[in-house]
């Protein structure tokens, strides 16, 4: 049974996943993703400034400096989080832009031309509304940083550009060639934006907004999210890594983490639980399918193989590298392993989002970097209850793990007896050959 179903997966979701991983644009949209990090950080930072002077008292020279200078202290997280989507159309249209090995000046320039043309509003008095540059533009900003380049490359391929006499500086003709590109770029989003007021009356953020709406809201409830993590864990059994799928899940998650920011300092309930460090800090603690919980057990296992395997892991564990003990013992492909990895580390990686939807359980507010264990989870919100809850994982880890792990650990003992036994042997009978006389 469990061979036929490795054999599907190896024959129809390996290559599915090797192309999924391999296509350019889902990998710009990823690395674009992640180039968004330093922002989320510097954003949730300054966020959190304004609170502090409610938890420490506000007669102290701290307190002081942030009551006294509230305006600029919030202008880090306008111009991060507010602009989010600003800042992922350039990375997108850098990552993509790289790839094809074009002009990338002319790749960031015209992506962001066409993403400010389609987001942007202005009022009776000429003001212009930008609110569609944070969070709310996030797809529109992958949409237009994919189609840029695309058009960049098809005007490229076609030879549409103006070519400069030799001895030019490179500099300077790169810019003259991409004139033609430009019009075309730019007049292709202007008839956009001017077909989409005139027929649907709404600018494009809006029309991709009720298109995505259901991807987007069902990331928003303990069903989709627990559906995700069965699929994530089930890839990386079969050794297929669960990022293929960050090009569709990382846009979601950086836009309720920009929500969740905004919430905090509108005074507001923080809205989402699935957000880049709830993921990281909860459903990856010590690694997917929690796996410190195997490492425990193999550390004090009777078996003296798990016992190394066990002692070698646990470090690399508490920072989220959990590859020794998965492929060491190992925990992937194993058929004993299979449902405990998959629904067991689900059923534990997400119990911290229901506690948060109980509200016993403060919803992430902060993108720490990676710190380690029982950390990461305190500083996403600063709350003491993660230490407890993080604590609960493993237990919780080591109990649902520890009938199957006796099971393997019995047929180790075996294996390791039925050695020792044949190296006895092999040292009687070497004995048994020496002919020794004294």
């Amino acid at each position: 049974m469990f061979t036929a179903f490795q054999n599907f997966m190896d024959k129809y979701f390996m290559p599915v996943a090797e192309k999924v991983d391999n296509n350019p644009h889902l990998k710009a949209v990823k690395s674009g993703m992640m180039g968004l990090t330093p922002f989320t950080i510097l954003g949730s930072i300054f966020a959190i400034l304004p609170a502090l002077p409610n938890m420490i008292g506000k007669g102290n020279f701290l307190s002081q400096f942030i009551i006294s200078n509230a305006e600029l202290l919030d202008m880090p997280v306008t111009l991060s989080l507010g602009f989010l989507s600003l800042y992922a159309v350039m990375t997108i249209s850098y990552a993509l832009g790289h790839y094809y090995k074009l002009y990338i000046p002319g790749s960031i320039g015209l992506s962001t031309f066409a993403f400010v043309m389609l987001t942007i509003r202005f009022d009776k008095n000429g003001v212009p509304d930008i609110a569609n540059f944070g969070a709310k533009g996030l797809f529109v900003a992958i949409f237009v940083g994919l189609l840029t380049v695309e058009l960049y490359r098809w005007c490229q391929n076609h030879h549409l550009s103006i070519s400069m006499p030799e001895g030019v500086p490179d500099f300077v003709s790169s810019s003259f060639e991409m004139i033609p590109t430009a019009l075309i770029v730019g007049g292709a989003f202007i008839i956009i934006r001017g077909l989409s007021l005139a027929y649907v009356g709404v600018l494009p953020p809006e029309m991709i907004s009720i298109v995505v709406g259901p991807l987007v809201g069902s990331m928003d409830s303990l069903t989709g999210v627990w559906l995700l993590g069965i699929l994530q864990l089930t890839l990386f059994f079969f050794g297929i890594h669960p990022s293929v799928l960050s090009g569709i899940t990382a846009p979601i998650m950086y836009q309720f983490f920009a929500e969740n920011v905004e919430a905090l300092r509108a005074g507001q309930a923080i809205p989402h639980f699935y957000a880049p460090g709830s993921i990281s800090a909860y459903f990856g603690f010590t690694g997917a399918g929690i796996s410190i919980g195997v490492v425990i057990l193999a550390m004090f296992s009777k078996s003296n193989q798990y016992k190394k395997i066990g002692k070698l892991s646990f470090i690399p564990c508490l920072f989220g590298i959990n590859e020794p003990i998965l492929f060491g013992l190992p925990v992937i492909l194993n058929p004993i392993m299979m449902i405990l990895f998959i629904l067991g580390g689900n059923i534990v990686g997400q119990l911290p989002y229901m506690f948060m939807e109980f509200g016993w359980l403060s919803k992430p507010i902060f993108t720490p970097p990676y710190v380690g264990a029982f950390f990461e989870g305190f500083l996403t919100a600063g709350d003491w209850r993660s230490i407890l809850v993080n604590a609960l994982q493993v237990v919780l880890a080591v109990l649902i793990y520890l009938p199957f792990f006796k099971v393997m650990e019995k047929a180790q003992l075996k294996e390791e007896n039925e050695i020792k036994e044949a190296k006895v042997l092999d040292d009687e009978s070497l004995l048994d050959d020496l002919d020794l006389d004294f």
